[in-house]
């Protein structure tokens, strides 16, 4: 019988900004793992080589602005929808957001809205590709980052004129 190697999370560096060691000369570390940065992005396990990793980085750069808002965004997604949270995800939504709730496209102003029809929204079949997805195999366009067929999308949000968040801005059955 076969066992599985064991799931390591992947740290992906989304910048080339280097990370200087914060102790003082000549103490000994506190730690022997590098120190936190904020160019550091951690991505599911499974998510991809590094390589791979890096070229959908590459892209989100060129095309939609700064890979380390949308890797946050793509694992905080998962990890809600894994969890069924509903409330978790409906934070990460751009509102007002345009779901087919029995049939029908409905305009959910705000997260409460959301929350009410989760279930609806996040169908076990547009779960599973949301949970399977892997960060290296996503698609990406000027229309934003897609999961699976066009089952989910993230994008970013302009809040002013140099700062954006990466919302939730589709959740749909590709059908």
């Amino acid at each position: 019988m076969q066992t599985k190697p064991p799931r390591l999370a992947a740290v992906v560096l989304v910048s080339s900004t280097a990370c200087p060691r914060t102790d003082p000369p000549g103490a000994s570390p506190r730690s022997t793992a590098p120190p936190a940065a904020p160019n550091l992005v951690a991505v599911p396990p499974d998510a991809g080589t590094a390589e791979d990793i890096a070229a959908v980085n590459a892209r989100i750069q060129g095309v939609l602005g700064e890979p380390a808002k949308y890797a946050q965004t793509f694992a905080s997604f998962q990890r809600a929808v894994a969890a069924r949270d509903a409330k978790a995800v409906a934070a990460l939504v751009a509102y007002p957001f345009t779901a087919n709730i029995g049939g029908r496209r409905v305009k959910l102003p705000d997260g409460a809205a959301f929350v009410r029809h989760y279930d609806a929204i996040v169908t076990p079949a547009i779960a599973k590709v949301i949970t399977r997805q892997r960060y290296a195999d996503l698609f990406v366009n000027e229309q934003g980052v897609m999961f699976g067929q066009g089952e989910a999308w993230l994008h970013g949000i302009r809040k002013d004129a140099a700062n954006f968040d990466v919302r939730v801005i589709a959740i749909q059955s590709a059908n």
